[in-house]
């Protein structure tokens, strides 16, 4: 993607057209650009040379879309951060990949001027909304720049984006992603809906651009020039009102927060008519959610998917009008998908197995990590850690990750197949299933379950409701009532933290 022709074009054709509505302030297409370009000449004046790391730590502003076309409007690559990362994290990420410049601001417990005596390889912290010794104003550099486009040439085999995935405690992981793959949301997006995406669009963003889920937002902004509708943060009743205000025609959110909205007493009042298609990726405990929110808007497509940010997702995607919605759907053309033994043999359709994947979209590997990059990439084939399964329709079924299978007693249990029973009780708001030790067993499932608002279920009545979907050895020997379940930064349920002792007791 080259982001200064693709600014260019949207400037010159949709000119005046909202970009973003952010707090209900809009950004038109041509403020867009001539802020970008003016950001990315500061940041060349700043000695930013194509390759440089620049990362961002920033809430969903409009400052994060600036960031993130700038760096790439002079072939940099961009470093996103998410806004919940602590000091030692932040240090941790900016230290791994010897970051040069910062674009932030002010936050309680982060001391920049620390980060800067740690870090060598920082030269510059670029802060918004506030200006001190230890940083650079984001909006004086924005007013001193020139709108005028950068002459950068840019290769596309280059690197555009390092994400640092599955939290960021310990060694860093950071997935790489080149400028020729920024194509690949958007192409893919394109497919997948059958080129239900135009200018006359508008969509609502309330996942961060940390995260591949909210940059594809921004991609697809500029690709297709459609509104996009930006929240700081996912807030179930301001989600909804947005909607309704606004029109919105799709969104992507994760199966939390799907359940977060059907529990509001306001749901049903509010009018969701203007919605075409909507989106959850990759959790197989989904399907029921999806279902009771097209309720409410039954003119909508329901569409499930699947990807990781190191295949560039939406990899996999139910085709727009298919019924089978416990289903991520089928690749792309240009993507090849297929299901692997432990022993790296392909298996035949129906087997369960681990899901590999082949294609230009696929990352070239982890940054600074040969190891895990040849652990990860074998014979050309992305090792997904997800299982699944083929039917004979072509259909891909994401049965879980390898993590999440319990061996009981010999026989396989995957976690999100006891979660979709679970989630299938008219009263029970969350679920979630986690393996634990048994001596006798090896292995036995535990259910953690949230019950909706002025609901009551005892375990004797969760067992006899399971008997009736599940075989008897899937059904969890423990079931632990809470309050709600930890989450992690994109809002999917945290097991790790359901795994450790001290949050099991405070439940």
């Amino acid at each position: 993607m080259n982001v200064v022709n693709v600014l260019e074009e949207c400037a010159k054709i949709y000119a005046h057209k909202s970009a973003i509505i952010f707090r209900q302030e809009q950004l038109s297409f041509v403020q867009l650009r001539d802020k970008v370009f003016a950001l990315g000449q500061a940041l060349l004046k700043l000695g930013v040379k194509p390759g440089d790391r620049v990362a961002i730590y920033l809430p969903n502003w409009p400052e994060y879309v600036l960031s993130y076309l700038a760096i790439w409007s002079i072939g940099a690559c961009s470093v996103p951060l998410d806004f919940m990362l602590t000091e030692d994290e932040i240090l941790s990420c900016l230290d791994h990949s010897e970051a040069k410049i910062l674009i932030t601001k002010h936050k309680a417990n982060i001391s920049f001027a620390q980060l800067k005596a740690k870090l060598p390889s920082l030269k510059n912290i670029i802060s918004c909304q506030s200006e001190d010794q230890e940083s650079l104003s984001f909006e004086k550099l924005l007013a001193e720049g020139r709108s005028c486009s950068p002459e950068v040439k840019i290769d596309e085999r280059d690197c555009a984006i390092i994400f640092y995935t599955s939290g960021t405690t310990g060694k860093p992981k950071g997935v790489l992603i080149s400028y020729v793959q920024l194509d690949a949301p958007p192409k893919s997006m394109a497919f997948f809906v059958n080129s239900d995406l135009s200018a006359k669009d508008t969509a609502l963003c309330a996942l961060p651009f940390s995260h591949l889920g909210g940059l594809i937002y921004i991609q697809n902004t500029i690709t297709f020039g459609l509104t996009l509708v930006l929240m700081e943060r996912f807030m179930p009743l301001d989600f909804l009102r947005n909607i309704q205000n606004y029109k919105v025609n799709f969104f992507w959110i994760v199966p939390s927060m799907y359940y977060a909205l059907l529990q509001l007493k306001e749901f049903e009042t509010f009018d969701l008519s203007s919605l075409r298609w909507i989106v959850t990726f990759g959790a197989s405990n989904s399907p029921e959610a999806l279902r009771r929110f097209q309720q409410f808007c039954p003119q909508a497509c329901l569409l499930n998917g699947w990807g990781l940010t190191e295949t560039n997702a939406p990899t996999v995607v139910l085709p727009m009008g298919s019924k089978n919605i416990e289903s991520v759907g089928r690749p792309a053309p240009w993507i090849v998908v297929k299901i692997f033994s432990d022993s790296g043999q392909e298996l035949p359709v129906g087997q369960i197995g681990e899901v590999v994947v082949k294609s230009w979209v696929v990352t070239q590997g982890y940054f600074k990590d040969t190891k895990l990059t040849q652990e990860t990439i074998r014979n050309g084939w992305f090792h997904t850690g997800d299982l699944g399964r083929f039917d004979a329709e072509g259909f891909l079924y994401i049965v879980g990750r390898k993590k999440e299978m319990i061996k009981v007693s010999g026989e396989i249990v995957f976690e999100p197949e006891v979660e979709a029973s679970l989630q299938k009780h008219p009263d029970v708001a969350e679920a979630a299933v986690i393996g634990i030790a048994d001596k006798l067993r090896g292995e036995v499932p535990k259910a953690f379950v949230v019950v909706k608002e002025g609901k009551s279920i005892s375990t004797e009545e969760l067992r006899y409701f399971l008997r009736q979907h599940l075989a008897h050895f899937k059904i969890p020997h423990y079931f632990e009532f809470c309050d709600s379940l930890p989450k992690n930064r994109v809002g999917k349920i945290d097991k790790e933290q359901l795994s450790k002792l001290d949050y099991n007791k405070s439940c």
